[in-house]
């Protein structure tokens, strides 16, 4: 066994063609142990059939392409590339692209992370 795992998603384009709902979840493809990561991309006009929250993890959104809104506790904001969205589990989300959007959505354990960074670091 290594002490790594590499996974090929192919561009982001393509992620809606070849990953169900436009949706790649890392967790299972990388056997990750403390987060969930998705990677997606979104059709213009395409918005989430639901609304949701979490029990225990907070959402980080990373915007890479495109525009679109998110609906935040009843509040809409617009997202745009380069933007970045924290949204705790309380919240409750839904999303719409107003154009295609891509970004990466990165869940964990709210309060959960002890050590980051160099923190975490050892030099070898």
């Amino acid at each position: 066994m290594t002490n790594f795992k590499i996974l090929k998603i192919g561009k982001l384009d393509d992620v809606s063609k070849n990953y169900e709902n436009g949706k790649a979840f890392l967790h299972d493809l990388l056997d990750l142990t403390s987060c969930e990561i998705s990677v997606n991309s979104m059709s213009a006009g395409v918005k989430l059939p639901f609304n949701h929250k979490h029990k225990q993890n907070e959402e980080i959104y990373i915007f890479l392409k495109g525009n679109g809104s998110m609906t935040l506790d009843n509040e809409i904001i617009d997202v745009k590339e380069g933007d970045c969205i924290k949204v705790l589990p309380q919240a409750v989300r839904t999303m719409e692209a107003k154009s295609d959007l891509q970004y990466i959505c990165i869940q964990a354990k709210t309060n959960s992370l002890e050590h980051f960074g160099l923190g975490d670091a050892e030099l070898c």
